[in-house]
């Protein structure tokens, strides 16, 4: 147990220094008690802060008796205690979610002490089970690589000093300190995809090798150098090819696929952030899919209500919204929902797709403007037949987003009667003809004279 404690203990004491201030993610369980234990011994040693982050999630009875264990260890260690608790889940994911909250309360105290250092008990076997769940369920390179045993994180470290450790030799450490710890039974439950790994296939792997640990070790730091490399190629093409949560199809395309995946990968992580784990390769192979299809518009729904649309020469990230549908009467003036307006008046020269001129006795009235129905057809001032509004649509080039809220101008009857800026109908009649309505449509921002 010595050769465990001095390894780790050497390791931080080099890494730590006089007025350093550490956080420590401490849930009650052994992995965290031996970590705050040995970092409150380097404290007797260096003078260091250590401020205990203890969250309870309240899903169990026995978290209550947790919580004041871990108080009482802070109070006779003297170090600062500080506690959260999660009283209600967002999300479907429990797991997802409660890591989530669990690093907001961590930044929090980070910020608060101003502090170095992030310090959590992970340990061989949850690199181990992470490397293996993920290429079970597909991830990015960073992602197959697990985690690291340093990583920067907006001004402070994340450290994971067991990270080369098996939980067997952390369990007999705190048995052997008599070091105070909790267990969860939850841990046991085969309902949970990490359990399972973790009773059958982890212990299945570590009869093959006597080194399992240390090589999914190496496994994790090759891969993550991997990605190290991939990021000093991919730091300036960023630029290049992607803005404003836009990517630009063309210049994407010039580069190697290797590199079109890992620019993906980047533009994922800057849209999702904290919640990069509800990505995969899949969406990444999505997005390359839309990217070579030769489709005009597409549209592909990815996690957190975040829809990708295409349109021709763009790729668009934006948050998903419920389709606003509108049916306004026109009046005198009448704004429409995307801020563009159709305006009754009394004379114009101009005899552009932006006016319209009808009879009352060729149409229904009153007129209406609405959003375009599945299926919606115009008879088209000179030509013979109907013509969907859709194709209309295409051929003009309108993204497929503006095309929920694009006017559509009908009369009591649904017959379309005009399309504004884009296409007349039959009933549009020239100037030179005598009218008694005149349309005018100007779009959001322009002069309206």
């Amino acid at each position: 147990m010595g050769d465990f404690m001095d390894e780790i203990t050497k390791d931080l004491e080099k890494k730590l220094k006089s007025n350093d201030k550490v956080v420590v993610a401490t849930s009650g369980g052994p992995d965290s008690m031996a970590l705050l234990s040995l970092v409150c011994d380097i404290k007797d040693k260096i003078n260091i802060t250590i401020i205990c982050a203890h969250v309870n999630h309240k899903m169990r009875i026995e978290s209550e008796d947790e919580k004041i264990m871990v108080e009482e260890y802070c109070k006779k260690r003297n170090i600062i205690f500080e506690y959260m608790e999660i009283l209600e889940y967002s999300e479907d994911n429990f797991h997802n979610d409660a890591r989530k909250k669990r690093y907001q309360f961590f930044e929090t105290l980070i910020h608060k002490y101003k502090a170095n250092y992030l310090f959590t008990a992970h340990h061989a076997d949850d690199l181990a089970e992470t490397i293996l769940m993920r290429m079970m369920r597909g991830s990015t390179l960073k992602g197959y690589a697990g985690f690291p045993k340093v990583q920067d994180r907006n001004g402070y470290k994340i450290v994971r000093p067991f990270i080369i450790k098996s939980k067997e030799e952390i369990d007999a450490y705190c048995d052997n300190k008599n070091i105070p710890y909790a267990i969860d039974g939850s841990n046991q439950k085969d309902t949970y995809t990490r359990n399972r790994f973790r009773k059958y296939i982890i212990p299945a792997l570590k009869e093959e090798t006597n080194n399992f640990y240390s090589q999914m070790y190496k496994f994790s730091k090759t891969l993550l150098e991997y990605d190290s490399f991939l990021e000093e190629l991919t730091e300036d093409k960023i630029k290049e090819v992607y803005k404003n949560k836009e990517i630009f199809i063309d210049k994407i395309r010039r580069e190697k696929k290797l590199i079109q995946k890992r620019l993906i990968q980047k533009i994922l992580e800057d849209i999702y952030k904290e919640d990069l784990l509800k990505i995969d390769n899949s969406h990444v192979d999505s997005i390359l899919g839309m990217i070579y299809n030769l489709k005009p518009n597409m549209e592909i729904d990815l996690p957190n209500e975040i829809t990708i649309q295409k349109h021709y020469d763009k790729i668009i990230f934006e948050e998903k919204k419920q389709t606003q549908e509108y049916k306004i009467e026109i009046k005198e003036k009448t704004i429409l929902p995307d801020e563009s307006i159709i305006q009754m008046i009394s004379s114009v020269e101009e005899n552009s797709n932006f006016i319209c001129r009808l009879n009352k006795s060729d149409v229904s009235l009153p007129l209406y403007v609405r959003n375009k129905k599945d299926g919606d057809k115009m008879n088209v001032k000179n030509m013979k037949g109907n013509k969907k509004i859709k194709k209309i649509f295409i051929e003009n080039k309108i993204d497929s987003n503006k095309r929920k809220l694009y006017p559509v101008v009908v009369d009591s009857e649904d017959k379309i009667v005009w399309i504004p800026g884009l296409k007349k109908s039959q009933f549009d009649k020239p100037k030179e003809e005598k009218c008694d309505i005149i349309l005018k449509y100007t779009l959001k921002g322009e002069k309206n004279e």
